[in-house]
């Protein structure tokens, strides 16, 4: 697909709220999936990410030497609504015949939408949501995720403050917590407590704010983060709400009083974009995908591919729906495109999907057991970089941490 042709559909659908057909045509197609995103609103460019991520996909597939399936794409505003995103899964895989829903940015409505996609015989792949009650022990056996979720961003997060923080019994690390008033914010503060009492870090909690999603004004926290003496600010903001935040955080002086982090969503593309100059330097935040890291030709090559199709560099959300797409193309190809749904499964927890984001030496695989793909997580520190224009500050001072043993 062309670059123009793209450009269109990506201009038309925030108004007319059309399907997005991407891939073989309907009569030649021999796998159908249907992909749930955000195409409008405060979540659209995540969705408009995919969009062309998933364009991106099906572009590599076609330059690969060994045959796979020929793959229908359909793509459909999900509005960010649990209703809406329900209703469309069970149209896609009763009257499109769907074997496949992939996407989900919101993690309230990925859990919806998986018992729906799971009570319909169908396989969900999730590419952009990150709450690790999807991927707990009783995980469902159509439920597949191929971005890392909150658990594991916690988990590199803790070794990170152990390795780049002192702490000991007399000498506590005191840590201040704000996030999202909602299972998200929750879920990360819950994990990041329990991956640093693993890890042997000593910390004290100074205090735990959630301000409700698109809060307007963080002016009452940012204060109340000020008045106590405090080592790390850990955030777990994302979007719109953590750029309103730095940008209002900067007006108060937040980052001189100590050092900030946000190990999940902060050096997601989109939020350096939208600050450009008003990102501060030395903030130390991570994301799913970054677009500097690591520095190989196959992670060069998918950045310079979504700009080339979209004149603009990917957010974490687009190598995602990248990911879920290879996974499937992956998978069919290995079962067959007539393979039952135990085949399906049993290939789908044998996975090894080799991404972008991979570093040399390491190649993305499936947990049979959570149906979580394990990633190798970077987080680093902002620092002036424009390479990657609108941001004006790219992570750097990179600390790795591979998945969990």
């Amino acid at each position: 697909m062309c670059k123009l042709l793209l450009l269109a559909i990506l201009w038309v659908v925030p108004s007319t709220q059309a399907e997005i057909a991407l891939g073989t045509d309907d009569s030649e197609a021999q796998v159908r999936v249907g992909c749930l995103f955000p195409l409008s609103g405060r979540g659209g460019l995540y969705g408009l990410d995919s969009v062309v991520g998933i364009q991106v996909a099906l572009d590599w597939i076609q330059q690969q030497p060994i045959d796979y399936p020929r793959l229908q794409v359909l793509i459909a505003d999900s509005r960010s609504k649990a209703s809406r995103a329900t209703r469309l899964a069970r149209e896609f895989v009763q009257e499109r015949r769907a074997r496949f829903i992939c996407g989900v940015v919101n993690s309230a409505v990925a859990l919806e939408v998986a018992r729906v996609v799971a009570s319909e015989q169908a396989f969900f792949i999730g590419t952009d949501h990150a709450s690790p009650r999807l991927t707990d022990a009783d995980v469902s056996p159509y439920y597949f995720r191929v971005n890392n979720n909150s658990r594991q961003s916690m988990y590199a997060a803790a070794h990170y403050i152990k390795d780049s923080f002192k702490s000991s019994r007399e000498a506590p690390l005191r840590i201040s917590y704000l996030g999202p008033d909602y299972d998200y914010g929750y879920q990360i503060w819950q994990d990041l407590q329990q991956a640093l009492r693993q890890a042997g870090v000593r910390f004290d909690i100074v205090t735990a704010l959630w301000p409700s999603l698109y809060e307007p004004d963080y002016t009452p926290y940012i204060e109340a983060l000020k008045q106590q003496p405090t080592d790390l600010i850990i955030n777990s903001l994302w979007g719109g709400d953590l750029v309103a935040f730095i940008e209002q955080a900067n007006q108060a002086s937040l980052f001189q009083h100590a050092d900030f982090a946000n190990f999940d969503t902060g050096g997601n593309y989109e939020v350096l974009a939208a600050l450009a100059n008003d990102m501060p330097a030395g903030l130390i935040l991570s994301a799913r995908h970054h677009n500097n890291w690591p520095p190989t030709d196959y992670n060069r090559w998918f950045v310079e591919r979504f700009h080339a199709l979209s004149g603009r560099y990917p957010s974490y959300a687009a190598e995602g729906a990248y990911a879920g797409i290879l996974a499937i193309a992956e998978t069919m190809r290995t079962v067959g495109v007539h393979a039952s749904d135990a085949e399906i499964s049993t290939a789908l927890k044998g996975l090894r999907l080799r991404l972008p984001e991979d570093p040399p030496g390491f190649v993305s695989y499936m947990d049979p057991v959570t149906h979580q793909l394990q990633q190798v997580i970077a987080i680093g520190r902002s620092q002036p970089d424009d390479r990657l224009p609108p941001a004006t500050k790219l992570l750097g001072d990179w600390k790795v941490y591979p998945p969990l043993p």
